[in-house]
């Protein structure tokens, strides 16, 4: 490394130091919200959904779009399709209102604070750094406080720095930021920038300060106590007689267990999500997540089924939550207390419900499986590529790692996202390339060279299109926590089974795309060639009543060939759902016949239990003496 490189990198850590110095704010104060605001990425120049710029996201009030009013038209969004982006808004301009109590750290009055033009604030992270500053150091002489070098002293000011629009949300964002300055934090930016805060374990706000803001919350709403929710209902309306919308009640998990939860991006500002789903003609979620702030609203009840999956199957057992963004846009849109609000969201629903915190039960829209062949076209490509799984499931507190040595005959996709930036297309136009960015993607050839063809899907592409590298094409890529069975190795590649044959993915040890990983795969039971792969676990025939018509089966367009091996980590019970629009829950149809849950490719699948055998992994890919059972 270069002493030019040298300097640069240092350039943000020396930045927070000269700042805190200058303003008299606490290094640790001023470094942890900025981690709560950005988690220190800079994105020069590029704003947030609420016009937040910079490693302080200050936001500039001049580049904030108008909300549009409730009733603007928005364009019409089918079963799988998703609204296009409309306008600007929050859950203030839609159901119950969020009391908005403080403005958010202003660009525009942080730059006449350190007598800067505001553009510098928008592009230069060591002017953003030192506008925060300012701008703490004034609120803390607001609230009649001195400039202490404890950093105790300033909780009030920090609740007060995003501008939460309620005070259950401001409470937490302040209850973070110091519970982040106890444990500290280390971090390479995504510009490069190598930040770390040391751990200050003793610190805690004063009583006096901590605590104080009363939570104000819809009684409607399913949530976790230290997170600001509000309710805005979707309509369970008949729309003619032969059709209903937006959801279906149940009795969840009386009727049916809940045994997922969803993970969605809106692809759209989140003010014309809430039109959408207050439309009974057109789909539903259970929660909705801001941006800006992480605020959360819920629209059907947990126990009901919403329409979000694109899967019917999936629906029944699961429960949907929109985040605001777009899967192009990671940097502006994907934020930091999105992403904590969204992961204690979780934690509450997966210990209310039992779920499990791990990938086959935790997944993105892109990962639901498609329920019949004819539909796997139609299925869903968000979170996408940049949504960073490793950290959310670090704020789940179920941290992916190696659960076996590197020789395993498993092995679970676990890049480091920051460093780990693969090429991609279709970010700001068809072929155009996409800014180098930190992912969660894994790339898979057909060979052990980067030079080779991508593993193709054929049930995608029907066609024989080849995969490319675009940003929505899932054709030939995995995912952070996805585990597979290992199914050959050379030098720094690794091949595993997916989708029916062999795929092969970069996998060097020095710098590691997989890690190791124990648990349990299916192959087919001895004497099958091949066996069916599903998209849903539907009852056998016989357990249909008279007056329920039994779905089509339509088994996936791909080979499950003896010999193969995928991970599955639960069996689950075949069922179905009869729909129809009454005052009680529908009923449901259950089945003798067993499955396992498998991680066939990108997306989950389902294979009978009566056509696998279950085996152990072993600690060496290939090892003879793995123990078979049922």
């Amino acid at each position: 490394m270069s002493g030019a490189d040298e300097v640069t990198d240092r350039r943000l850590q020396d930045a927070f130091t000269d700042a805190a110095r200058e303003f008299h704010v606490p290094r640790s104060v001023l470094m942890s919200v900025s981690y709560m605001q950005s988690r220190w990425d800079t994105h020069p120049g590029a704003p947030s959904v609420s016009g937040g710029f910079g490693p302080m996201h200050l936001v500039d009030t001049d580049r904030v779009k108008v909300a549009a009013p409730p009733s603007a038209p928005q364009p019409p969004l089918g079963a799988h399709d998703r609204p296009l982006p409309g306008s600007a808004g929050g859950p203030d301009t839609a159901g119950t209102p969020a009391r908005r109590a403080v403005q958010p750290a202003d660009l525009q009055h942080a730059a006449h604070l350190i007598e800067a033009p505001a553009g510098r604030l928008r592009t230069d992270a060591v002017a953003n750094v030192r506008g925060g500053a300012a701008i703490l150091a004034e609120t803390q002489r607001r609230l009649g406080k001195p400039l202490s070098t404890d950093p105790a002293d300033w909780w009030e000011a920090v609740a007060r720095f995003p501008g939460t629009r309620d005070v259950t949300s401001a409470a937490s964002y302040a209850d973070d930021v110091f519970a982040l300055i106890r444990r500290g934090a280390h971090r390479t930016t995504a510009e490069g920038q190598d930040v770390s805060l040391p751990a200050s374990p003793r610190v805690r706000p004063h009583p006096r300060t901590a605590g104080q803001q009363n939570p104000q919350r819809s009684k409607q709403a399913e949530c976790p106590a230290e997170l600001a929710c509000d309710w805005l209902g979707a309509p369970y309306e008949e729309i003619d007689d032969s059709s209903y919308g937006n959801h279906d009640l149940a009795d969840r998990p009386r009727d049916q267990p809940i045994e997922y939860i969803v993970i969605h991006d809106t692809e759209a500002e989140l003010q014309s999500m809430f039109q959408t789903v207050q439309d009974p003609t057109e789909s539903s979620w259970h929660y909705s997540i801001r941006s800006s702030d992480g605020h959360v609203t819920q629209h059907v009840k947990t126990k009901d089924e919403a329409w979000h999956s694109g899967s019917q199957f999936v629906n029944a057992r699961s429960i949907g939550i929109e985040h605001e963004g777009f899967l192009t846009h990671p940097g502006t849109w994907y934020t930091e207390r999105m992403y904590q609000a969204s992961a204690r969201l979780v934690k509450y629903l997966a210990k209310k419900y039992s779920i499990p915190l791990d990938r086959q039960h935790i997944f993105g829209h892109d990962n639901v499986p498609a329920p019949t062949a004819d539909t796997i076209p139609d299925m869903h490509d968000d979170p996408g590529p940049f949504w960073d799984w490793r950290h959310y499931f670090d704020l789940l507190g179920a941290p992916l790692r190696a659960t076996a040595g590197p020789d395993s005959d498993m092995v679970t996709i676990l890049p480091d996202y920051t460093t780990h930036k693969p090429s991609f297309t279709g970010c700001t136009g068809s072929g155009s390339p996409c800014r180098p960015h930190g992912s969660s993607a894994v790339r898979l050839y057909t060979e052990p060279d980067e030079k080779a063809p991508l593993i193709q899907d054929p049930g995608r592409k029907p066609d024989g299109d080849d995969s490319t590298q675009d940003v929505n094409d899932l054709g030939s890529r995995v995912s952070t926590g996805q585990t597979f069975a290992v199914a050959d190795r050379s030098g720094d590649w690794t091949a595993i089974w997916f989708q029916g044959r062999k795929a092969w993915f970069k996998n060097p040890r020095n710098k590691p795309t997989a890690v190791g990983a124990a648990g349990r795969m299916v192959t087919p039971k001895e004497g099958l060639d091949e066996i069916p792969v599903y998209g849903r676990a539907l009852p056998e025939e016989e357990a249909y009543p008279d007056d329920v018509d039994e779905p089509t089966e339509s088994p996936l367009p791909y080979s499950f060939l003896a010999g193969q091996r995928y991970v599955t980590q639960a069996g689950v019970g075949s069922s179905y759902t009869a729909k129809s629009f009454s005052d009680t829950p529908n009923p449901v149809v259950w089945g003798r016949e067993r499955y396992y849950e498998i991680q066939f490719g990108h997306r989950l699948a389902y294979v009978r239990a009566s056509d696998v055998d279950v085996v152990g992994s072993s600690t060496t890919a290939g090892a003879p003496g793995l123990q078979t059972g049922r």
